[in-house]
């Protein structure tokens, strides 16, 4: 059954998940979906990316829109929703951060199971060990990857807005189970992809910090794009929650609408062409 809008949708603000949403299969944004954000931008529609990815991960993207000297342009959600920069001020400008007790406990219990941890800052990983998923998410994220064998008396110096544990996928989703049974509130826990087992502060998400931004803009109607876990939150709270094709099936399933074509095959640029701009 399609998801489509059979009206034209009048949007303030529309946020963008990146991996699989935004971005091909190769992380490149095809020319025609550069043009429609352009365009949206230029219609006076604020258009922000909202990743996982630390600020500096989401840099080249926000060069290649080449909108972010624009007003519609000028803002980023990082860290899955933790913290909100304004390229213009050059600083963030919204924060949270994940509390020690929980970093502890969790590289703790990480630490029992042969499971590294890792946190960040807008430029570097900083993981307790090495292996192939935290090569694969400083690969991703285009980050520097750092080893502190001391971690967590390397982490009591930072402020850190998540945390993530990368493992093999049947790791992960046994770690997860655990982790929500004994952390309950006191944390937000989900698989942003099948090897990446991501920690959040409570409450905080891209649709926390995209309702926080709108308010903060005097603006009403939100649309937000995203395929996985780590954008149930903006797909929910958003004022229109679009799900792409190629998504999880939960996400669709709570999604307002659903693309017509994936992430590979320009979903985003065919739904704004014809149901927004």
């Amino acid at each position: 059954m399609e998801k489509l809008p059979n009206k034209h949708l009048d949007v303030d603000l529309i946020a963008f998940d990146l991996d699989d949403t935004l971005l091909t299969k190769d992380l490149t944004i095809s020319p025609k979906t550069i043009a429609a954000l352009r365009k949206a931008a230029e219609k006076g529609i604020y258009v922000v990316l909202a990743s996982g990815r630390a600020g500096d991960g989401i840099l080249p993207f926000v060069r290649e829109l080449d909108i972010a000297g624009k007003e519609a342009g000028r803002f980023v959600i990082a860290f899955n929703g933790a913290e909100v920069f304004d390229m213009h001020k050059r600083i963030s400008i919204y924060k949270r951060q994940v509390e020690q007790e929980i970093i502890d406990f969790v590289y703790d219990e990480g630490k029992k199971r042969g499971i590294p941890s890792q946190v960040y800052d807008s430029s570097t990983i900083y993981a307790s060990e090495d292996n192939k998923w935290t090569r694969r998410d400083a690969e991703l994220c285009g980050l520097k990857l750092q080893i502190v064998p001391d971690f967590k008396n390397f982490v009591r110096k930072m402020a850190c807005p998540k945390m993530l544990v990368p493992a093999d996928p049947e790791k992960v989703q046994v770690f997860q189970g655990f982790l929500c049974e004994k952390l309950g509130s006191k944390a937000d826990i989900f698989i942003s992809k099948p090897f990446f087992l991501e920690i959040m502060p409570p409450d905080c998400g891209k649709g926390q910090a995209v309702n926080w931004l709108a308010g903060e803009l005097h603006v009403k109607n939100t649309m937000a794009f995203g395929d996985s876990m780590n954008d149930e939150s903006m797909i929910r709270l958003a004022t229109y929650g679009v799900a792409m094709t190629n998504g999880r099936e939960e996400i669709k399933n709570q999604a307002d609408f659903v693309t017509r074509f994936s992430n590979n095959e320009e979903g985003i640029a065919d739904f704004l062409e014809n149901w927004v701009l």
